[in-house]
C-alpha cells in the first residue's frame, strides 16, 4: 500500500468526491527512469502504486509517453493492467470506467479536473501546454462525455510557483500575450486556472506546495533533480456504487 503522508501529497478536496488523488513525494522515491538508480527499484515503487488502485477496486492505470502538447486521450475500460500510450499529455477517464491515470512531474504542473458522476480528466501541463491550453482540452474531453464544465472541480497540484519559474521574453510572451524585454517570472497555475475560468470551470483550487521552494519534499528540474515524482488520479468504484 501506499506508504504515510510523508510519501505522498494528498488532494482533499477530490477525496471528499470519492477520488484518489496524489502526488509523490521525494521521500517516496523517483518514478522516472532517468536516475542512475537500478530500473528494478523504480518499477518496483510504480508496482506499489498499481497494487494500491487494485486495493481501492480500480484495476487499469493509464499513462504516456509525455510531449508537452495538448492531446487528451478518452478511457473507457474493457482493458486491465497498466496501460502506456505514445504521444499524449493527459487522460480522461469516463464515468463508470474504473481506470486511474497518471502523469509524470517534476516542475510542470499535474492538472485534476473531477466531476461528481465519478468522470474525470488528468494532465501534465508545461509552459508548452499550458500555451497549447490542455486543460482546455481536458474540460473539451469531459464536455463530450455529458460533464458540464460549471459542474467540474479543478485542484493544480505541486508545480514550480511564479516566484521560480523564470522564462525567456519569447515564452513570456507566447503565454501572456504582453511583451518584456528580460526573462520574467511566469506562473503557470494562475494562467492554467485563468484558462479553465474562461470555459466554465468555477470550483479551483491550488497546492500550497512549489517543487523548487520545497525541494526537502518534491523533486525539481529546475532545481537540478533528474528524479521525478508522479500525480496519480481515479474515481473510487465503491463511492460511485
Amino acid at each position: 500500500m501506499i506508504a504515510g503522508p510523508d510519501h505522498v501529497e494528498h488532494v482533499p478536496e477530490l477525496a471528499a468526491l470519492g477520488f484518489l488523488a496524489y502526488t509523490t513525494t521525494r521521500a517516496f522515491g523517483s518514478m522516472g527512469t532517468a536516475t542512475n538508480e537500478p530500473v528494478r527499484d523504480v518499477m518496483a515503487r510504480w508496482q506499489t502504486v498499481l497494487e494500491h488502485l487494485r486495493g481501492a477496486g480500480v484495476p487499469r492505470l493509464a499513462t504516456a509517453s509525455q510531449v508537452h502538447g495538448a492531446r487528451v486521450v478518452v478511457h473507457r475500460g474493457g482493458w486491465d493492467g497498466w496501460l502506456r500510450l505514445p504521444g499524449a499529455d493527459g487522460h480522461a477517464c469516463e464515468a463508470g470506467s474504473a481506470t486511474a491515470a497518471a502523469v509524470t512531474v517534476a516542475d510542470c504542473v499535474p492538472v485534476f479536473l473531477a466531476h461528481p458522476s465519478g468522470a474525470s480528466a488528468l494532465l501534465h501541463s508545461g509552459w508548452r501546454g499550458t500555451e497549447a491550453r490542455i486543460v482546455e482540452a481536458g474540460i473539451d474531453a469531459l464536455a463530450a462525455a455529458g460533464c458540464r464544465p460549471g459542474e467540474l472541480v479543478l485542484h493544480l497540484g505541486p508545480a514550480i510557483c511564479g516566484r521560480c519559474y523564470e522564462v525567456s521574453p519569447d515564452v513570456y510572451g507566447r503565454l501572456t500575450g504582453r511583451a518584456v524585454d528580460r526573462p520574467t517570472p511566469v506562473d503557470l497555475r494562475s494562467l492554467i486556472a485563468a484558462h479553465a475560468r474562461s470555459r466554465g470551470v468555477r470550483t479551483i483550487s491550488v497546492s500550497a506546495l512549489c517543487t523548487k521552494c520545497h525541494g526537502d519534499r518534491l523533486f525539481s528540474h529546475r532545481g537540478g533533480d533528474v528524479g521525478r515524482q508522479i500525480s496519480v488520479m481515479a474515481a473510487v468504484p465503491a463511492h460511485f456504487a
